[in-house]
């Protein structure tokens, strides 16, 4: 590994799930489940795609990532379509409802995560603002 040790790391990683967890908990009225949120947010993100693909960059198992899509289905979240390159297959697409609940769920952590941010002070907010910035540009090297 690099100036940064396995250990270091793995706190961090750990740290940042917690984060995210807790975030999610602060949200009473979320009824996604965290893997379907996932399977929104890779579609708004990708594009339509096969169940396949969204189980690999989830990564899930493919009855997992289709148990997700056909809940999100049933919800009016994501709908299929006919894959143009392979008639056989199909593709799931995001919808507009699908979009606006990934939204309200976005909006409703970021609302928690300021109310915590508000109780740091100044100095400690702006390292976490410039922090957030360079997880962003780790997060584009594993796209």
């Amino acid at each position: 590994m690099s100036a940064v040790g396995e250990e270091a790391a793995l706190e961090l990683v750990v740290t940042l799930h917690r984060l995210l967890r807790s975030l999610g908990r602060a949200v009473p009225h979320r009824r996604i489940p965290p893997t379907q949120l996932i399977v929104l947010a890779l579609l708004t993100q990708l594009g339509p795609s096969r169940i396949g693909v969204l189980a690999e960059r989830i990564p899930c198992s493919q009855p997992t990532a289709t148990a997700a899509v056909a809940s999100l289905e049933s919800a009016g979240l994501v709908r299929r379509e006919p894959d143009p390159t392979d008639g056989r297959a199909a593709r799931v697409v995001v919808t507009e409802d699908g979009v606006r609940a990934l939204n309200d769920v976005a909006h409703s952590e970021a609302e928690a995560l300021a109310g915590r941010l508000g109780t740091l002070p100044p100095e400690d907010v702006r390292r976490v603002l410039e922090a957030g910035a360079l997880l962003r540009r780790l997060t584009e090297q594993g796209d």
